[in-house]
């Protein structure tokens, strides 16, 4: 017979007052395992050509990299640690595999070899195509959710950072408290737009590299705003930007030497400072010549820290309130990098070489836009922890995505109603 065929299962129940519920089918039950509803958001004739043309298809005879995409999505999803776990799972679903396009099982040699020789930009180059047909999808409505209208044009800047139990491949900072060895890191520089929530620009680097290196104001374009973390001030790059007509917000760092030209500070009815605003410029001797760059310090009272917070902006114009409500959205990238760091797994990686690891982290990322997209497509509201650990559980089973995450209690509502709708069994006393 087929490695396809599915053949539900009958339980019966012995339910109190002798009522006997014969259970079927689940009222979600659909014909293909809910991965099979996952992966169709991808595009296999794509990734195929795009790993052609990024060399990832050479020498291979039959583990594509379509198959290894979709294996990679199925560990990382269910959060395995080993590649044990993965080609152990797959032998147990080995019927079901066919819905997934896999005509092979997958050893660990296999999977291993693919992760060390595959280039890496392959999976780096599905996730921007991904990116690029789906980020419309993501983007928030600002007419419904009512947000300001600089929202969509507000990018984030930001770095997390991966420890590694190496530090051969990526030099790391710091050394281990309690061994003294040197620990190992590899850190994600990411982009975001404010109103989309996935990243659209990705760099890998050593945990050691500067985070000023992702700013790059050539990218950028007038009428862009970045929020950014103290880490990128370059007095060059902002001073570029303002040239090019970029705004940005970022934090002050501490002895930063500059000029103040204007201060002025406003108070609350109480007496107490609400905002303190500078005009300031800034000062790098260059060879050529010397860099000027004007801005303004905003320096803002944070309730719940019980502390003052100074701003750096290039925009000299905009309410002080504005500036602080683009600051805070800065934490959008760090609620980000703790979605996935909590629902993926990324403390333990397939592979020692760079490549595998830098594979399996765009994996990640490509889990996060797929299950995002999915996630917001959905009429219930659903945190996405709670999803992802849902789809997880439920990843093989034979269930529409949107029926189920949609409305879950439909099983068990169908069987209280057949449980009510069944007369009671004749006693020897009737």
């Amino acid at each position: 017979g087929s490695i396809c065929r599915n053949q539900p299962f009958l339980v019966t129940l012995l339910l109190p007052q002798n009522k006997y519920i014969t259970m079927g089918k689940s009222t979600h039950f659909i014909g293909q395992p809910l991965y099979s509803q996952v992966i169709k958001l991808l595009d296999k004739a794509k990734i195929l050509q795009i790993s052609r043309e990024q060399g990832g298809e050479r020498y291979i005879k039959r583990f594509d990299s379509w198959t290894h995409l979709v294996v990679m999505l199925y560990a990382v999803i269910m959060r395995f640690d080993s590649l044990r776990e993965i080609s152990t799972s797959l032998q147990a679903e080995a019927r079901k595999l066919c819905h997934l396009g896999i005509s092979m099982m997958t050893s660990r040699s296999t999977l291993s070899d693919a992760n060390k020789r595959r280039p890496e930009k392959v999976f780096e180059a599905i996730y921007s195509d991904l990116y690029a047909t789906y980020h419309n999808r993501l983007s928030s409505d600002s007419r419904i959710r009512k947000e300001p209208k600089w929202m969509k044009r507000l990018q984030i800047i930001d770095s997390t950072t991966i420890t590694l139990f190496s530090n051969l491949l990526f030099k790391g900072v710091g050394r281990h408290p309690k061994t003294g060895k040197k620990k190992g890191g590899i850190k994600v520089h990411t982009v975001i737009h404010a109103n989309e929530g996935v990243p659209s620009d990705i760099k890998f680097t050593s945990a050691a590299t500067n985070d000023s290196f992702m700013l790059r104001p050539t990218t950028l374009h007038g009428g862009d705003i970045i929020a950014m973390d103290r880490a990128y001030i370059d007095y060059e790059k902002l001073e570029e930007m303002t040239q090019r007509g970029v705004l940005y917000v970022t934090k002050m760092k501490k002895n930063l030497k500059y000029d103040i030209s204007g201060d002025t500070i406003y108070q609350r009815p109480d007496g107490l400072m609400e905002v303190r605003i500078q005009q300031v410029a800034f000062t790098k001797h260059l060879k050529e010549e010397d860099i000027i760059h004007h801005a303004r310090i905003i320096t803002y009272v944070d309730e719940k820290k019980r502390k003052l917070i100074p701003l750096l902006t290039n925009d000299m114009e905009s309410d002080p309130t504005e500036i602080i409500d683009i600051y805070r959205k800065r934490w959008e990238i760090e609620l980000l990098f703790k979605q996935m760091k909590q629902n993926f797994p990324l403390k333990y990686f397939y592979g020692e070489s760079a490549n595998a690891i830098k594979i399996q982290i765009w994996i990640t990322l490509i889990a996060n836009l797929l299950l995002m997209v999915m996630q917001k497509n959905l009429t219930r509201s659903w945190s996405f922890s709670g999803l992802a650990t849902m789809v997880r559980i439920t990843l093989m089973y034979y269930v529409d995505f949107y029926s189920l995450f949609n409305h879950p209690e439909k099983d068990w509502e169908a069987y209280l109603k057949e449980v009510s709708d069944c007369p009671p069994e004749p006693t020897l006393f009737d």
